[in-house]
């Protein structure tokens, strides 16, 4: 659907919407009747020339009356609605982002107000503290903030776990620029959709209270009242309670459908493509502190990487003892099953670990740009911030989630080069790195929105930012999975290309499919519940593996040369239930008495060469 015609669905209820606004704004200045004067002798006169819709029960003309009463109604339902919306979706946000104590806080202390029937609550206030339009709208707002509050709550959990919004926690954004730019953009859809309710629902709140000679006070014109002055003359005067039943009605159904094309409109994931962007370009963070200058060869040196979680019993290691290198120009594959800690072994690397997970011993050594080597584990967050995006970059599984659906690909592309200093000629850095990884058009792609390109596409995306500044490292988490196999092809001769071309880029491969590591991989990382159980150059493990795990993933390759594929018998062990010897025992047909006795250690083979089988010669 094309700008244009989202525009063109707009139009009529907004049009029919600022009718309605633009009489009631302009009541006292139209030539209308008094609202309030009274003409006894003519009460209940039908139509008339001077009295288009005629006078109510006490002479009053309708029409005027009606549109005074718009006034009353719509301004008490708007501003109460409002307040509601700014108090309910702060408190929202701020509970669903940072949880905890403020999340009780918050939308656990708003959700009390939820405990009581809407209407009786809305009567205990209006009768404590008299009736009247202002009473009415802080009552009407009270009522609605937890509705907002609960919406604003929802959305926000689901998008604060989102790649992009991690990336600007990484790239050091502050809080509030995160939450009013990031996170209320994305939740903004819903929060829409609950202010046209909330409206609705205030207007015929304020109607019932009205109503109930609890509302606004007479003499002032609200289509409350109009209706409770109606019933009592319904049988004579049947259409004095139609009017003001139809004004009422129909503004509703006018504003809902207005708030659901907005809504549309303004997200650029509905129907509409033109609006930019919410937020700002970011600015350059300051470059991390130099350690001491270390005599570790290579490009990254991950030693001894253990990482806990707290389990019901006391801490949890869900990765032990991990280590590898990476060399420059090369890339290493970590391969293993879901929940191997291959994943969590990469996001240590980039410093994005899950709040829940920490690393207790180990050291990851890397050689940045400026040939200083830092050990990451000992770095601030903010050293990392000045090496994420510059000497460190990653790609991540899902792309859709990865890349922020209310910012245009180039703004998103361009962020990590700003974030860096970068200021001049961005926009045509940005065409020049989407056409380098291969996206047909660059100049028109810059201006889409994610959802405006395919997947394969979104990937390409995301490497165009990720190798924005030329990185040192380069991690790929599983970039191909949601992929088809021939986007697969296309990336990894992308990845492979861009590697070449950046000459001592080194990457790190994380993947499940073996298939994927023979075509891209020089070595190779084998895990399995937490540990390495096997490394080498892929040609020399995937030729003669010396671990029975390596042995059963190539077995049960497709791609493979076996006549008949394997599966391998049981699921990886939970992180509290390891088993006591070799945590691969309990699936292996090789295991003897001596695997399950004591926990195997890393055993040289050859150089370059490591396993972690005692039997490691038999299976050879």
């Amino acid at each position: 659907m094309t700008r244009r015609f989202s525009l063109k669905s707009l139009a009529w209820p907004g049009a029919v919407a600022a009718v309605i606004l633009v009489l009631a704004l302009a009541a006292p200045w139209l030539p209308l009747p008094d609202p309030v004067r009274q003409d006894i002798a003519n009460r209940l006169s039908p139509p008339s020339m001077a009295h288009w819709l005629g006078q109510d029960e006490y002479g009053r003309d309708v029409l005027t009356r009606l549109l005074w009463g718009a006034r009353v109604s719509l301004s008490v339902a708007f501003a109460a609605a409002a307040l509601a919306a700014i108090g309910g979706t702060l408190l929202g946000i701020l509970g669903g982002y940072f949880r905890g104590l403020v999340e009780l806080m918050t939308v656990r202390v708003a959700e009390v107000v939820l405990c009581f029937p809407p209407l009786l609550l809305a009567l205990l206030v209006v009768t404590l503290l008299g009736p009247g339009a202002t009473t009415l709208v802080f009552t009407l707002a009270i009522l609605f903030a937890p509705g907002f509050a609960r919406v604003a709550y929802g959305e926000t959990l689901s998008a604060r776990a989102l790649d992009f919004v991690t990336a600007q926690v990484a790239l050091g954004a502050r809080t509030r620029r995160i939450l009013l730019r990031t996170l209320l953009p994305n939740i903004a859809a819903p929060l829409i959709v609950q202010f046209s309710l909330t409206v609705a629902a205030g207007m015929v709140l304020e109607s019932g209270l009205s109503f109930l000679g609890l509302g606004v006070v007479p003499p002032s014109p609200s289509w409350g009242l109009m209706i409770r002055g109606a019933r009592a003359t319904m049988e004579q005067a049947p259409m004095l309670l139609f009017w003001p039943c139809l004004a009422l009605t129909g503004t509703v159904v006018v504003l809902n459908l207005l708030c659901d094309r907005l809504r549309d409109v303004l997200d650029p994931r509905g129907a509409a493509q033109g609006r930019p962007g919410f937020l700002r370009r970011l600015v350059g963070f300051p470059p991390s502190r130099d350690v001491v200058p270390s005599s570790t060869p290579g490009l990254l040196t991950v030693e001894g990487l253990t990482l806990e979680v707290k389990g019901p019993h006391g801490p949890v290691q869900v990765v032990r003892d991990v280590g590898f290198s990476v060399a420059p120009g090369q890339t290493l594959a970590i391969v293993g099953e879901s929940g191997s800690g291959k994943t969590l072994s990469a996001l240590t690397v980039m410093g994005l670990l899950p709040a829940a997970v920490r690393p207790v011993a180990g050291r990851i050594l890397f050689t940045g740009q400026d040939g200083q080597v830092r050990d990451l584990l000992r770095l601030t967050e903010q050293d990392m911030r000045g090496l994420r995006g510059r000497d460190l970059a990653m790609v991540f599984q899902d792309p859709s989630s990865s890349l922020n659906p209310m910012l245009r690909i180039g703004q998103q592309v361009g962020e990590s080069l700003r974030a860096h200093g970068i200021t001049e000629g961005v926009d045509e850095r940005i065409v020049a790195l989407l056409r380098r990884v291969g996206l047909p058009d660059p100049e028109r792609q810059a201006q889409a929105y994610p959802h405006e390109i395919s997947g394969g596409q979104r990937q390409r995306v995301m490497i165009a930012a990720a190798v924005a500044n030329h990185p040192r490292l380069l991690l790929a988490d599983e970039p191909t999975t949601a992929l088809d196999v021939t986007v697969q092809a296309q990336i990894l001769s992308l990845l492979t290309a861009l590697r070449r071309s950046e000459g001592a880029m080194g990457m790190v491969f994380v993947t499940h499919n073996l298939a994927v590591v023979s075509e891209i991989a020089d070595r190779i990382v084998v895990m399995y519940a937490g540990e390495v159980v096997e490394e080498g150059p892929v040609d020399d493990v995937f030729a003669a593996p010396r671990h029975p795990y390596t042995a059963a993933l190539i077995g049960s390759m497709p791609e493979g040369e076996a006549e008949r594929l394997t599966a391998i018998p049981g699921a990886v062990p939970q992180a509290w239930a390891m088993p006591a010897g070799c945590r691969f025992a309990p699936r292996c047909s090789f295991a003897i008495d001596a695997c399950r006795a004591a926990p195997p250690a890393l055993e040289e083979v050859v150089p370059g060469r490591a396993t972690r089988c005692i039997r490691w010669r038999e299976l050879a």
